[in-house]
């Protein structure tokens, strides 16, 4: 992953930030990895950028399809297998490692804990894994997950599945979406409409927000007003710690338009 760019943000909501944090523990954000989407690294990075502008520290957990698969040593030190990319974002290449943590229940949640102890400088981990694996991990419904897609029907059809399996068998129900493509693209509107459409319709699941990013702009860029907002929406929704008014500040830059589509595909199944 390449080092994203780090800007100064203001000193006011810096300061919140770190109050925000320091009465809680670290933020869980998950992404439902997308083998289907050519640029998800890209957007991985986007969300690191975006935190790393707020002045917190990122954990990439990478435990996707087509992810680095983790080494043995993670089972004898976890700590030791975190790689440094830059000042504020670090790595561990995670595939196949929830499982190690499933016990007699199913459950992997002790993965959580087993992360925090690994990596306790990080004020956010992203765990980009498939579906299945984030359900048997996430131990709370309040999390938002963070559904990858692009302008690919498969790509489309994956992230809607990803939806469907973390809502029946977790109990998730909200979630946001971001699509490697350009901003102003219709094409996306049409794809986050879509998604919204089959997740209400089909599932009684919510698309709450989404963000567009274009692979082909430069790491050096700055990021779009809405990636900053997407990534500031998704640590105000983790409960511990927080305001009790700072949820109600996060309202989605990008609200979907109730548009009237024929019966979307992607809900065949």
């Amino acid at each position: 992953m390449r080092e994203p760019p780090f800007s100064k943000t203001p000193q006011d909501q810096a300061d919140g930030l770190r109050k925000l944090f320091a009465a809680s523990r670290v933020r869980f954000i998950p992404v439902v990895s997308n083998p289907e989407v050519l640029d998800s690294g890209v957007l991985l990075e986007g969300l690191c950028a975006a935190f790393s502008e707020m002045g917190l520290q990122t954990l990439v957990v990478d435990a996707g399809e087509l992810s680095p698969a983790a080494t043995e040593m993670a089972a004898v030190d976890l700590s030791a297998c975190v790689e440094r990319l830059s000042r504020q974002v670090s790595y561990l290449a995670a595939r196949g490692l929830p499982l190690r943590y499933i016990n007699a229940n199913g459950s992997a949640a002790e993965f959580l804990q087993a992360l925090s102890e690994a990596a306790p400088q990080a004020d956010v981990m992203i765990l980009h894994a498939p579906a299945a694996e984030l359900a048997r991990v996430l131990n709370s419904r309040e999390l938002r997950p963070v559904l990858l897609a692009d302008t690919d029907a498969r790509s489309v059809t994956h992230a809607y599945a990803g939806m469907k399996w973390l809502s029946q068998r977790a109990g998730i129900m909200v979630y946001s979406l971001l699509m490697a493509c350009h901003p102003q693209l219709r094409l996306a509107e049409r794809i986050a409409q879509q998604i919204s459409s089959c997740g209400d319709g089909f599932l009684g699941a919510v698309l709450r927000d989404w963000a567009c990013m274009d692979p082909r702009t430069p790491p050096t860029a700055p990021l779009s007003p809405e990636v900053r907002h997407l990534a500031r929406e998704l640590l105000a929704v983790v409960p511990q710690g927080l305001a009790p008014d700072a949820a109600q500040q996060a309202r989605p830059l990008r609200p979907l338009v109730n548009l009237r589509p024929a019966r979307p595909a992607v809900a065949a199944n």
